[in-house]
């Protein structure tokens, strides 16, 4: 109703209710699952799906971060593009974070400590140690992503558009490298290595919930690839997909290995900063000749 109404009156207002709307009711099938588990004493993992809390924090960002844009464009407010990924990138892990509260560890299915957010015990190593395993692997993922990628370009005949906005203004730059670095890392990390690849882990086995958590990762940041025609959006999201395979695959293990959030966040910062920091450098070298 929101799109069939047009750009103005009420439509912009429906189209965003219906993402509230949707969102409300993953959450309650979420909860509703979590407790018919709980009441049949599945073995292993008696939560929802993270598949359902996913598209339920998803609908969820999507709600808030329109309504957030209708009012900003109400008030006649401008941001960068730049911003305006950060606050995305800041909505999304503050739904996700509350929804896996909420339907996860509020019920009993998981408790913080099982999603990673603990301390080493004696003879595991040090959080330092949890980090220096994340930056140091983050080469290799880097290295075989850069390999993929060229290797998937030269056949499919065409490239991913930048994930970030690009910009050679410093403080937008900045921008980018928050939301890469550290927004981005700690939330989806939370959610796709410390919820989803626990969840799995207890009901499938470590190795299937790694596969399967790293395929999930690469298939959610392909949702809102584009392109100017659909072989052309087929095949940037074909390459977007499987470039982040091994990276997924990889944080997956390192999580499992390590079992705290401090190593796949550390290899995720580094993965994500590395190029854009190498971007921008080049960029700058552009501009100033």
């Amino acid at each position: 109703m929101g799109l069939a109404a047009g750009g103005g009156g009420a439509g912009p207002w429906l189209f965003v209710a219906g993402f509230g709307i949707l969102a409300l009711g993953l959450v309650a099938a979420a909860g509703a699952q979590g407790l018919q588990r709980a009441a049949a004493g599945v073995a292993g993992y008696a939560g929802p799906s993270p598949y359902l809390v996913f598209a339920a924090a998803f609908l969820g960002s999507l709600f808030i971060v329109n309504v957030v844009a209708v009012v900003l464009d109400a008030a006649g407010v401008r941001i960068s593009d730049q911003a305006g990924v950060l606050i995305s990138s800041l909505i999304s892990g503050l739904v996700s974070v509350g929804l896996i509260g909420l339907l996860v560890v509020g019920p009993g299915a998981l408790r913080w400590h099982d999603l990673g957010f603990r301390r080493p015990r004696p003879g595991e190593g040090s959080l330092l140690e949890d980090v220096a395993w994340g930056a140091a692997l983050a080469i290799p993922a880097i290295l075989a992503a850069a390999f993929l990628a060229a290797l998937l370009i030269a056949v499919l005949g065409t490239a991913p558009e930048p994930t970030l906005p690009p910009t050679r203004d410093p403080f937008g730059a900045t921008l980018n490298l928050l939301a890469a670095v550290a927004v981005a890392p700690f939330w989806e990390e939370l959610f796709f290595r410390g919820f989803a690849t626990t969840a799995w882990a207890r009901t499938a086995g470590p190795r299937a919930a790694i596969v399967r958590a790293g395929l999930f990762f690469a298939l959610v940041h392909v949702i809102t690839v584009l392109g100017s025609d659909f072989s052309t959006g087929l095949r940037v999201a074909l390459i977007a997909f499987a470039i982040r395979i091994p990276v997924g695959l990889l944080l997956g293990w390192v999580f499992l290995r390590r079992r705290t959030l401090a190593a796949p966040i550390a290899l995720h910062a580094v993965y994500n900063g590395i190029p854009l920091v190498l971007f921008l450098v080049a960029s700058s070298r552009v501009a100033t000749g």
